[in-house]
């Protein structure tokens, strides 16, 4: 009786391997279905022996090469990568992805199939690639989370460990919703950050092109128009059509000058005192900075609940929020608070030393810990300064308008009150001579 090899995944999504003795390839498949597996793929064992031979004869100089790499059954993973082609998987694409996924695997699709399933339909050139990559490391016998770990430009540690703990766990489907909620509000309250900064920011970039247009073109003719007239000019006016001559002068060194300050700034965020100036800065500034500080409490008390609760390891939790917390202030203080707990230690103490974390955040974490409700005091305290989030990016939006509408209207109204100013001189002159003349006669 022929036998036949098989790959399939248990209800847990773990992977398993084996041979059955049947007539046909169908019993073959009858027979794992009864077992309570899921088949992905069933061949049978002679003709992958001889096929085997074929190509070790074939390819000879192939042999060793790998040693070591391939997982279960030696199946080795090529991965290649081409410099330009499918580009970098957006958030949303990401989040969608992973939604879709859970409900794949919640339905009882298994894991490889749902992974085939989204690769079809995939729109995404680069998220298809990997999602194929994917299918291939999970037949070649690796599991779910190695698998992910070896595109860590798209799947970083918060998501891998996750997905680790959910199949250590065998509650893989829980976790991966867990983390496309989180991906959702994660992305929610980015959308309205960045939202709440694009009005400031358009009005900046406004006001920088009033003014070179203003600068480079209406002061000159102005400039041209005064010394036609031989009107004595105040000093204010002088002062802006040096200005005017500087920059239209120096069109080309302003632009680079301009461009030279971002990079040196650009590099200077990019070192570790650096990046530690600009977080403090971010933090303490009027109007956006309790914003900043309130999506920076939200992404860390949300991150650490949806890790505890999916099962990671508290250290292990720690470790991954502070590589992911987006501020090294807020790192400095994970950073302290993991080596508390590594020390036997509380979380609270660290927290309230950081002088980061408003009393209130720390009180309901002290009540978590003691309670044995943490991820969820954790996750409660997430939502709730999302809420925060909301009307604080409200406020501060409310306040920044009128201050940028003053802003461009004190930049134009400069210029333009400069180049009125020897007209007005001019009038009152003239006026004065006519009132003087009209006396004499």
């Amino acid at each position: 009786m022929p036998k036949f090899n098989y790959i399939a995944l248990d209800a847990r999504g773990a992977e398993t391997k084996g041979t059955v003795e049947v007539g046909s390839q169908n019993e073959a498949i009858s027979r794992v279905k009864d077992m309570g597996l899921f088949p992905t793929k069933i061949s049978e064992a002679d003709k992958e022996d001889k096929s085997a031979g074929k190509n070790t004869k074939a390819k000879p100089a192939a042999k060793g090469k790998g040693k070591g790499k391939g997982k279960k059954g030696g199946a080795m993973n090529i991965s290649i990568s081409i410099p330009g082609f499918g580009g970098k998987v957006k958030p949303k694409v990401l989040t969608t992805f992973t939604r879709q996924l859970a409900t794949l695997v919640d339905a009882g699709l298994p894991l490889l199939r749902g992974l085939r399933v989204l690769e079809k339909q995939e729109r995404s050139p680069a998220l298809k690639r990997i999602l194929g990559e994917l299918a291939v490391s999970i037949e070649g016998g690796s599991t779910f989370s190695e698998a992910l770990a070896q595109h860590p430009k798209v799947f970083n540690k918060l998501f891998v460990n996750m997905v680790k703990a959910g199949e250590l766990g065998g509650v893989l489907e829980v976790v991966l919703k867990r983390l496309a909620e989180f991906s959702e509000k994660a992305q929610k309250i980015k959308g309205k950050v960045k939202a709440a900064m694009f009005y400031p920011t358009a009005v900046m970039i406004v006001a920088v092109g009033i003014m070179i247009l203003l600068m480079c073109f209406v002061v000159p003719k102005f400039k041209d128009v005064f010394a036609g007239m031989g009107v004595k000019m105040p000093g204010f006016t002088l002062f802006v059509m040096a200005t005017s001559d500087l920059i239209k002068n120096n069109i080309l060194a302003t632009l680079g000058s301009m461009v030279v300050v971002v990079i040196i700034f650009m590099l200077f965020i990019k070192t570790k005192f650096g990046r530690l100036v600009w977080d403090k800065f971010q933090l303490n500034m009027p109007a956006i900075g309790p914003v900043i500080s309130k999506v920076a409490i939200s992404r860390f008390t949300r991150t650490l609940g949806t890790l505890v609760s999916s099962g990671v390891p508290i250290l292990q939790a720690l470790v991954i929020v502070r590589e992911t917390a987006g501020n090294v202030v807020i790192a400095n203080a994970v950073n302290k608070v993991h080596e508390s707990v590594k020390e036997g230690e509380t979380i609270t103490a660290p927290l309230e030393g950081s002088n980061v974390f408003p009393p209130m955040v720390i009180s309901m974490v002290d009540v978590g810990e003691q309670t044995g409700a943490l991820p969820e005091m954790l996750i409660r305290i997430a939502d709730d300064y999302d809420e925060q989030v909301d009307n604080a990016v409200a406020a501060m939006t409310s306040l920044l308008e009128p201050i940028m509408i003053v802003f461009l209207a004190v930049i134009v109204g400069s210029i333009v009150i400069a180049m009125f100013l020897p007209l007005i001189a001019m009038i009152t002159n003239l006026s004065g001579d006519e009132g003087g003349g009209g006396g004499k006669e």
